[in-house]
């Protein structure tokens, strides 16, 4: 297998320790020009019009551009086509700016998927057992040094079996409060029922994409929390009934009740 090429500016900026991981060059020869390009010919204009109808509503992303050049986009998950959707929606002028979190077992397991996440995703690996924090730091470096830098990236950190939005994890809000880097709200409407988890393959279908309101560097809670208020406003469903919420349970009177 050809070894990675770290050899352009980015990457040679890198920590040496960080410089083993799979990351998706940057470099701007004629060969990832070309790979950028067609993929996002297939993915703008055929799959995500004709196969997947996406339809974007909120704030257009050309105007987030003009005002936010850090992002971290997040929303939820409960689909692989969650990633491509968000980068369907995004004007392809400004791709070079997009990178993807990924999980390192699914986007990198192999050759294919590598050379699929490396050319075509601008995949950054998540390694979900790494326990020496490569990849956190790696996207601490990035937020910090790039001048501009979309990251999408799914907080509830795996997919939803149910649609259910799940509780986040902290990792946004780290590299968000580190960073100082604001967060972007989006959420999915219909991901689930296009490719749910354990599906081979997506299906034919509408898929709704909501921009929100950018968020602050915050807390996780307070984040949760803000973005949960927001989504709740398009789907009152959208997370699972807790006890707090839950209605309570109708009971049979009890024979003191009846007698009454």
């Amino acid at each position: 297998m050809r070894d990675w090429d770290y050899e352009n500016e980015q990457w040679t900026k890198l920590p040496t320790y960080l410089k083993h991981l799979p990351l998706f060059t940057r470099h701007i020869d004629l060969f990832s020009v070309c790979m950028r390009f067609l993929w996002s010919i297939f993915l703008k204009n055929i799959a995500f019009k004709y196969y997947i109808r996406l339809q974007v509503k909120g704030t257009p992303f050309k105007e987030l551009y003009k005002t936010q050049p850090k992002l971290i986009i997040i929303s939820n998950h409960a689909s692989h086509l969650d990633a491509t959707s968000i980068a369907a929606a995004i004007p392809r002028r400004y791709w070079l700016s997009v990178y993807i979190a990924a999980a390192k077992d699914y986007f990198f397991s192999n050759p294919l998927f590598t050379f699929f996440s490396q050319h075509c995703l601008g995949a950054i690996p998540i390694d979900r057992k790494d326990r020496k924090g490569e990849a956190v730091n790696l996207i601490l470096k990035l937020l910090t040094e790039q001048p501009r830098m979309w990251l999408i990236i799914f907080p509830e950190g795996t997919r939803s079996q149910t649609g259910k939005v799940q509780e986040f994890k902290r990792g946004i809000s780290i590299f968000s409060e580190k960073t100082q880097t604001p967060i972007l709200f989006t959420y999915l409407e219909g991901n689930l029922d296009l490719w749910p988890k354990g599906q081979f393959f997506a299906k034919p279908g509408k898929l709704v994409l909501h921009v929100g309101p950018v968020h602050p560097p915050a807390p996780i809670q307070q984040v949760y929390t803000a973005y949960k208020s927001w989504v709740l406003t398009i789907n009152p469903d959208a997370f699972p009934v807790t006890e707090e919420t839950a209605a309570p349970e109708k009971t049979e009177p009890t024979t003191l009740e009846k007698v009454e």
